[in-house]
């Protein structure tokens, strides 16, 4: 894959006693449907529970952790961060969104995409590398820029930092928020620290990425009290960045682009089977 600056628009052999009973062999058949009926059944809940996210459900397979880990690397950009993306039902009330991409770029460091606690916060992890895009809505009044930092860490290490994130509510806090990345002559022209109004980071625990998502106003719009995108979403929620529905912005754009990843890295894991 190609990323730059922000470019605009990864034994024993004895012998087999003979069948004296025809019952015996339509029961060792069986046994055999079963046992290959449950391997996968195994293995598809194993694949569908990484798919949707749902670590807990069961490990995952150490050759799709290992093909995420390289997915900026092995993949192309439009597998990371499609040119557009569907969010059917991921507005306010149920509304439908469409975002169109119109910047990306792999960080020229870690450190330098991430506000300075927010690196801190993740060092623990290491940091492999950064990339990101933006994306603006079909009215190109909101414009939301998406990252995947990939890590140096295991599953355990990766565990420790989402129960870590958890505990300590650092995915809450205003100064940990995630930088933006602007683009001349679009609509993130002037997405800068001041216009951040909302944001998310998810810690997965069943890939070494950490993906994030900030969002705020086109037109340029300081936002003096930028509220997380979980608070932004809640029913009843009177801030800016919930009345302009910024918080289902930076939700719905991680959630798609978090999904994407696990979709692209579980089918180049299976051809390379």
């Amino acid at each position: 894959m190609v990323f730059g600056r922000p470019v605009v628009q990864d034994d024993d052999t004895a012998p087999l006693r003979p069948v004296r009973d025809s019952r015996s062999a339509s029961r060792t058949a069986a046994a055999a449907v079963c046992l290959v009926l449950g391997v996968g059944l195994i293995g598809g809940a194993v694949t569908g529970s990484w798919l949707t996210g749902d670590s807990a459900a069961s490990p995952t397979p150490q050759g799709v952790y290992a093909a995420a880990g390289s997915a900026w690397r092995n993949q192309p950009v439009d597998s990371l961060f499609p040119t557009t993306l569907k969010g059917d039902g991921a507005g306010p009330g149920g509304a439908d969104r469409r975002w169109t991409r119109i910047a990306v770029e792999q960080a020229d460091s870690c450190s330098g995409a991430l506000d300075p606690l927010l690196a801190r916060a993740l060092q623990q992890v290491g940091c492999r590398t950064l990339v990101r895009a933006t994306y603006t809505d079909a009215t190109r009044s909101h414009v939301t820029t998406v990252g995947m930092l990939f890590t140096k860490a295991d599953t355990e290490s990766m565990a420790e930092l989402r129960t870590r994130f958890a505990k300590e509510g650092l995915d809450r806090r205003s100064d940990l928020m995630p930088r933006t990345l602007p683009a001349k002559d679009t609509a993130a022209a002037h997405f800068g620290a001041g216009q951040r109004a909302s944001w998310t980071v998810s810690v997965l625990t069943d890939a070494p990425v950490v993906v994030y998502a900030v969002s705020g106003f086109a037109d340029g719009r300081t936002v003096d009290d930028p509220q997380p995108a979980a608070a932004a979403m809640k029913s009843g929620a009177t801030t800016a960045p919930a009345q302009s529905g910024l918080g289902h912005e930076a939700k719905g754009i991680a959630d798609r682009v978090e999904r994407k990843l696990r979709k692209t890295v579980t089918g180049a894991a299976e051809e390379s089977q």
